[in-house]
């Protein structure tokens, strides 16, 4: 699907756009040179002649699938590419080989093109630079600005200090380099177990920021690798590889979330001292920051995503209940709903909160301009025309969307017994109560007016069917449609020809906006970047699980109108008076489909204050 082309004349401003116009007006990196990397080398192969454009990039982990927070961030760096005449990069960190997956890979190359966006040549993975990343390290080592230390890892911790108390030096700190490269060539060569010996950057054991008391950027770790197999038993660390990957790539840009603030000095402190060794060029790339997408009614933390799948609280990564861009997909939503709901949101240096109708209000919008319109009876009650012949047809014709008659209409059979809703039928009508009950007049929309004369109960006093009596003058579209004024329009499906379908009603995954959190309870708490509560007040902890809403999930049989019947796996329909529906793209089978609802017609969580 082609996304919506803005430009940077129409696309709503921000910090990040100003910081980019100003670079480039003011030719930032107009001096940059091709360098002999396999990035550069991919791009020069490919046609990609100016190094000095604008370039982003958007670098996940392929250790789980994309969530909500992930399309915000795919959002921003494409349509900075887009909007700016550069390139934005898409390359995985694969450098964590026991979390690592091929089957992850693929879902989010699958998440990022559905989304509308494309990287052309710009395809990498920082296993693509695992020789120059090794390379750069021993000459850091060579340089004094590495060691290998042999500290166990609660050692380390204990070294390390704390955000009021200085680190100490590991007495490893001070090991000539020429030690440190063997050791470090053993390591690569796979002479010593997992954690026996790391490689530190020596930067400052007493700086007041955490990130810089010489952090780990090798680590040991004999695992097999989803690219490179058994080559290599050394991995580097995030923090040591992102930064470095993006100045091999020429990346103008590096845009990441408010909590790689902190990481930032360590960030440029690693480029600037392999620049100095000659072995990256300036102008090197800028870290910039902006808070992360924060939803209500959704946890966004990947242990939590994956504690939902494993402990089976859904019913895998794609749920329609799920926040994951996958979930997101089979739940029916649209690739320009999340465009429009980045953009409608934007991009801000505080962390905010966003309420879920926010994004439930951009899909939609999007669906009911795309959306054809149909007609599906979801709590099915009998409806007999007394006065209708009984092997009489009568073919109805409906507008397949009332805004673009250029789509047309489709027919649909009206008989004598229909399906229509439960909630249509009042024995006792309450006040205003303007649709079927005895002595009353209705429309059927598309089709007759009736009067409702009786209705049949069982044993129990359940209204079974209802009966009424119709005036065949009385057919939408026809000169005798007005001379019959009433209040009630209600929509109704042929019983000889319904489509009977599951269909499963989707409401939110959460009860409260804050799960596990004690934001909105009355008592304080924190979470920290691990998923951590931190509990202020002496309350207890609480428990992000027991916030799961029991009715996120109930499955009907609905009645359809036959023109459902040939529904296509992901084809989207308002299906008139409920909301948004898709038929199911993994369950959805030819004439047979299952619908999940997308979204309702109208916010009703909100008018009601959550259910």
């Amino acid at each position: 699907m082609a996304h919506n082309e803005n430009s940077p004349g129409t696309a709503s401003s921000n910090f990040i756009r100003q910081i980019v116009e100003a670079d480039l007006s003011g030719g930032r990196f107009a001096s940059r040179r091709w360098r002999g990397s396999p990035g550069p080398a991919a791009e020069q192969a490919a046609g990609v002649p100016d190094p000095a454009a604008l370039r982003t990039r958007f670098p996940p982990e392929p250790n789980g699938y994309l969530h909500f927070g992930h399309a915000k961030s795919i959002c921003l760096n494409f349509g900075l590419a887009r909007d700016y005449g550069g390139a934005c990069h898409m390359r995985f960190d694969d450098t964590n080989p026991t979390k690592e997956e091929q089957e992850y890979v693929d879902s989010i190359l699958d998440a990022v093109s559905w989304l509308g966006w494309s990287w052309g040549p710009h395809l990498y993975f920082a296993s693509d630079y695992f020789d120059y990343l090794y390379a750069f390290a021993e000459r850091l080592v060579q340089a004094g600005h590495a060691y290998v230390d042999e500290l166990s890892a609660d050692q380390m911790r204990e070294y390390r200090g704390t955000l009021v108390l200085p680190g100490r030096d590991s007495p490893w700190r001070s090991r000539p380099a020429e030690q440190s490269l063997d050791l470090l060539r053993r390591m690569k060569a796979g002479e010593f177990p997992d954690g026996q010996y790391v490689l530190r950057l020596r930067i400052d054991m007493a700086s007041p920021n955490m990130n810089l008391r010489d952090p780990i950027a090798y680590r040991i770790r004999h695992a097999h690798h989803h690219r490179t197999g058994d080559q290599w038993c050394i991995y580097p660390m995030y923090d040591y590889a992102h930064g470095v990957c993006d100045a091999l790539e020429n990346i103008t840009h590096s845009i990441c979330t408010l909590e790689f603030e902190d990481h930032r000095p360590l960030y440029e402190w690693l480029n600037d001292k392999l620049a100095d060794l000659g072995l990256l060029a300036r102008p090197l790339p800028q870290q910039i920051e902006f808070a992360r997408l924060n939803l209500e009614y959704v946890v966004l933390s990947k242990r939590k995503l994956i504690q939902l799948v494993e402990e089976n609280h859904v019913d895998g990564w794609d749920d329609p209940r799920m926040p994951t861009i996958v979930g997101g997909r089979r739940r029916g939503y649209t690739p320009d709903g999340f465009r429009m709901f980045a953009e409608r949101i934007g991009v801000s240096k505080g962390n905010s909160w966003i309420d879920y109708s926010v994004l439930e209000d951009c899909m939609r919008e999007d669906l009911n301009s795309r959306a054809e319109r149909r007609v599906a009876v979801l709590d099915p009650l009998l409806l007999v025309i007394d006065n209708f012949p009984a092997d009489l047809v009568e073919q109805c014709h409906a507008p397949n969307h009332p805004q673009k008659p250029e789509l047309g209409t489709r027919a649909m059979p009206f008989t004598r017994e229909l399906w229509v809703e439960r909630e249509d039928f009042m024995e006792q009508p309450v006040k205003g109560y303007h649709r079927l009950y005895p002595g009353n007049k209705v429309r059927l929309r598309y089709g007759f007016v009736v009067l409702c004369t009786s209705c049949d109960k069982d044993a129990d006093g359940r209204v079974t069917a209802v009966h009424c009596e119709y005036f065949p003058d009385s057919r939408s579209g026809t000169p005798g449609a007005d001379n019959y004024k009433v209040k009630g329009n209600l929509h109704w499906v042929s019983r000889a020809h319904a489509c009977a379908a599951p269909v499963r009603l989707y409401d939110r995954l959460f009860s409260h906006p804050f799960p596990g959190s004690a934001k909105g309870r009355g008592w304080a708490a924190t979470e920290d970047d691990s998923g951590k509560l931190h509990v202020e007040d002496g309350n207890p902890e609480h428990n992000f699980l027991d916030d799961l809403n029991p009715a996120s999930r109930r499955e009907i049989t609905a009645m359809l109108e036959p023109a459902l019947r040939d529904a296509q796996a992901e084809e989207r329909f308002q299906f008139e008076r409920h909301g948004y529906f898709v038929a199911d793209r993994v369950d959805s089978q030819p004439q047979a489909p299952v619908f999940n609802l997308t979204v309702t017609l109208k916010d009703s969580w909100t008018r009601h204050g959550g259910r």
